[in-house]
């Protein structure tokens, strides 16, 4: 993934906010990372079952299928994914930590700057695999 390995990083990332996503996938991109999209956590599973990620960028409150679930599903199903949570809400931080205890290797509260996206991304690929 990182490091030797020449290709490029895949970086999906998860949420039913337009912009956000739009402006999360500018941010990875002009990073250097590949980086796909999904509006819910059902899309997100349907685009894992076809060609798995990398790393999941995950928003926690979404219509379809939120975060919770979502990182739930990923975690039984792909456990060498490596998992982010991130969310705007004010009340998110209780739901950002039970995310990392499902299985998320780290979390962030939006709004993000391109260098912390980064250098979280870094961290949980250069982390040790999950659980």
């Amino acid at each position: 993934m990182c490091g030797s390995d020449p290709r490029r990083v895949r970086v999906l990332v998860v949420d039913d906010d337009d912009e956000a996503r739009l402006a999360l996938r500018r941010m990875l991109e002009a990073a250097g990372y590949e980086v796909r999209e999904a509006a819910n956590g059902r899309i997100a599973m349907s685009v894992c079952r076809s060609d798995p990620p990398d790393v999941v960028i995950t928003d926690i409150f979404m219509p379809e299928q939120e975060g919770i679930e979502t990182i739930q599903s990923l975690r039984r199903e792909f456990p060498g994914i490596k998992l982010i949570a991130i969310s705007g809400q004010p009340s998110a931080s209780v739901y950002l930590r039970m995310a990392k205890l499902l299985g998320a290797q780290a979390s962030l509260q939006k709004p993000v700057d391109m260098d912390t996206l980064v250098a979280t991304v870094r961290s949980v690929l250069e982390g040790p695999e999950p659980a």
